[in-house]
Formats: C-alpha cells, structure tokens, sequence
C-alpha cells in the first residue's frame, strides 16, 4: 500500500517513551543554577537516568533517539574539550587534582545525549528552546525588579528557603563580590547574571520574533539589554551586542537594526548619570584607549598582567599546557609583576580570562587544535545543513556562537558552571541541526 502524508512513515517523529522527560530535565538544571550545588546534583542525576536507560535499552533505537549524525557530532564536540583536559593532565603542576577533575567531567557526555535528544523532535524543541526563553524571560523581570527596589524577590525566596532548611544564608556577608552591582537571581555572591542573560539571550529573542514579530524582538531585546548594563559587565555587554546583530538584521532588517543599537548607545549614556557601576565601566574603557600602559591595565581590570603569565605558561608548556584549572598552581612562576598587589584583589589569577589563552595555556598547543577541530566540525555540519535544519537550530547556534566568540573575555571554560553551561549549549546546537526527521 503506498505511503500518503499521513501515513507512519510521514508521521512527525517522536521522542521515545522513555525519553520525554529529557526536555524538563534540560530545563530544571538551568532554573537551578542559582544553586549550583543542586544544579550539579540534577546534571549527574540526568547523566547517570540517561546511561541506566540506555543500558536497558541496549542502546537500541538509538536512531529513534537521535539523528546518527547528531550522535556523532555531539560525542566529538563533547571529546574536542575533554581530550585535552585529560591529556594535559600528565604533566599538569597539579597532577592528582587534574586527573581528578578529568574523570569527574565524563559526566558531561551523558548530559550532552540526553540534551540533544531533548531537541530532537519538534515537540522537544518547543519544549525547551520556550522554556529557556521564559527562564531568560523571568530571571530578567526580577533584575528589573532589583534594580527598582534594591533586593532580588528570586534570590530573597531562596535565600530564605536555605536559612529555613540550614540555617545558614545562601550568599555569607564574607563572599559577596560586590553588593553594589546587579546580581539578580545568582545573588551578590555569583556575578555572573550579565553573562548568563547575554548568552541565553537568543531564545527569548528567537520566540519574542516569532511570536510577536518585530516589536516581541525588541521588547525582550530592551528588557534583556538594560538588565545586561545595569550588571556592569562588559564581557556581557560584548556578548549580548553580538546577540543582537545576528538576530535582529533577520527580524528588523539593517536600518532598524542601527536605530536599535543607536538607542543602546543612548540608554548606556543615561544609565552612566544613575549607575555607579555603568559609570566605573565605562570610565574605565575610555581610560583604556590612552597610550598609557597603567591606564589600559586599570581599564582591563589586571587582565594584561593575567594574559602575559597565559602566555608565558604556553611558551613553557607548548604542548600540553599546565593542566586545565592548574592556572592558579603556575601563576606565581609565570607572573611579570611579581611582589605588587594585583587589581583583582588577593590571591593568585584563577583563569586567564580568556578563551584562546585559557585553552593555550592550560591544555597546550594539542588543546587548541582540538577546540579548533570541533569548530570546524561545527561548522561544516552547519554549512551542509538545509534552510529548515538551520532555522530551528538557529537560536541554539547563536547562543553557543555568541558565548565562545574568541575576540571577548569570557569565564573560565574549564570550570564546572561555565563549562556545564557551554557543553549545554553545544548539545542544543547538535541536537536541533541533525534531527531526525522533518518539522
């Protein structure tokens, strides 16, 4: 009998039984990473259900789960930033600890199947890519809320909840990094909220466009973007703008698009006369863009003194690095301006900050070919794709572009809540580009 459109063979794929969970699970780690500590809890748990149900599976209906193409590309992009750390960790100036660390992190590569089944059928996709955007969505209305009274009503719940459960807070006096900046829902303990909304950012401005066409892309681009300038981050101010432009010529088209960024550059200006924090940041950038070499060391915050001892460690170690997250153990040999306090405050430089020099300096010539063969893997798989694999891959596709672009400063990769979040990222990317199937 021959097949008609709504026959089984044309039938929408859909996720195994087993698996329909896996879009929530996705989620659930991301809503939790205001507590990092139960966040890494839900990634193990959901890498450790996903290798139990594969094994009772017998990894059958694999090709039902994923594309064998997005098996492939999951793995080797998982493989490009493990092998590295594994293989710095031989000669690593903490050998045990990197070792240590190397094993912990093939947690990783469960997480990263189940998050790329999670977007392997339209109904996942929808699913997750709306439920990101909503967590961006929500994080961002309490950010508003902070900066009009002070407090975050999200962190101030869960802060309650830990003293009711422990006893203790959720951020002690002693950790804030900074109480004069926008923490939102991470708290003044974990500044990371302009980084995370910038890199999360394409979701909600990818079902803002779709729902509500251009003006839903601008409100969810002024809501996220003045959050993102209230934080004071301009790693995250970077990011977002890039956000911005590859998203927006789509929706708006390069004339509105311009308006947009001109609107910004406005906004940035009035936000400098009531933002302490806006303001310190841009004094310190224009102070950057003197000849003096004291002044452009203020603007980055000591990051020369940091990239300068990254590249000595590269030079030392050319080929396999000093170990991933062995840069604070080798920093004190590698410093150019031993003995004078540094700008960050006490204590050796944990990372080098940024991405290329992370990855030179702490897995070696051998890392960054590999980073370099996963985007090249990345890319083609891309390019070779069809108009419709794009399209519902695109907001997982800029989020991770946006995130890695080499030419910011950036957290540390090799860490667990930004490496987590990346590799999250890459499987979303992997998952959606090869799906099984049609829309």
């Amino acid at each position: 009998m021959p097949s008609t459109p709504n026959s089984q063979t044309a039938a929408e794929p859909r996720t195994p039984d087993g698996w329909r969970w896996a879009p929530w699970w996705v989620l659930a780690f991301v809503a939790l990473w205001p507590m990092p500590g139960i966040a890494e809890g839900v990634l193990v748990l959901g890498a450790l259900a996903a290798i139990a149900r594969l094994l009772a599976e017998r990894f059958r209906g694999g090709s039902q789960l994923l594309s064998h193409e997005a098996w492939a590309l999951t793995s080797v992009l998982f493989f490009a930033y493990w092998l590295p750390q594994l293989v710095s960790a031989f000669d690593a100036v903490d050998r045990s600890r990197a070792f240590l660390e190397s094993a912990k992190d093939l947690r990783y590569l469960p997480f990263l199947w189940l998050a790329a089944a999670a977007v392997a059928n339209p109904h996942g996709r929808r699913v997750t890519f709306v439920g990101l955007a909503t967590i961006v969505a929500v994080w961002t209305a309490d950010a508003l809320a902070q900066a009009v009274s002070g407090h975050s009503p999200m962190f101030s719940l869960l802060d309650q909840a830990k003293q009711a459960i422990s006893d203790r807070p959720l951020c002690p006096p002693d950790q804030i990094q900074d109480g004069a900046r926008l923490g939102g829902v991470l708290g003044p303990c974990n500044l990371k909220l302009g980084q995370v909304l910038a890199s999360l950012s394409p979701f909600l401005l990818y079902v803002g466009g779709r729902r509500l066409g251009g003006l839903g892309w601008v409100l969810a681009a002024g809501a996220v973007g003045l959050v993102v300038l209230l934080t004071g981050t301009r790693a995250a101010w970077i990011t977002f703008a890039l956000a911005l432009l590859l998203s927006g010529w789509r929706v708006l088209g390069w004339k509105k698009l311009l308006g947009v960024f001109a609107f910004g550059a406005l906004a940035l200006a009035l936000l400098c006369t009531v933002s302490a924090p806006v303001r310190e940041r841009v004094g310190r950038t224009v102070a950057g863009l003197s000849a003096e070499q004291a002044d452009v060391d203020r603007a980055l915050a000591g990051r020369s003194r940091i990239w300068s001892a990254a590249w000595c460690m590269a030079r030392e170690h050319p080929f396999n690095g000093v170990g991933a997250r062995g840069f604070r153990n080798a920093f004190a040999a590698c410093d150019p301006q031993p003995g004078q306090p540094p700008a960050w405050g006490e204590g050796p430089a944990l990372h080098a900050h940024q991405i290329v020099l992370e990855v030179l300096s702490e897995t070696g010539a051998f890392g960054l070919l590999l980073w370099l063969a996963g985007v090249a893997l990345a890319w083609r798989a891309w390019r070779y794709a069809t108009p419709a694999a794009r399209d519902r891959a695109r907001p997982a596709m800029l989020a991770l572009a946006v995130t890695v672009f080499p030419l910011n400063t950036h957290l540390a990769f090799y860490s667990t809540f930004w490496g987590g979040l990346t590799l999250m990222l890459a499987a979303l990317f992997a998952g959606s580009l090869l799906a099984r199937g049609r829309d």
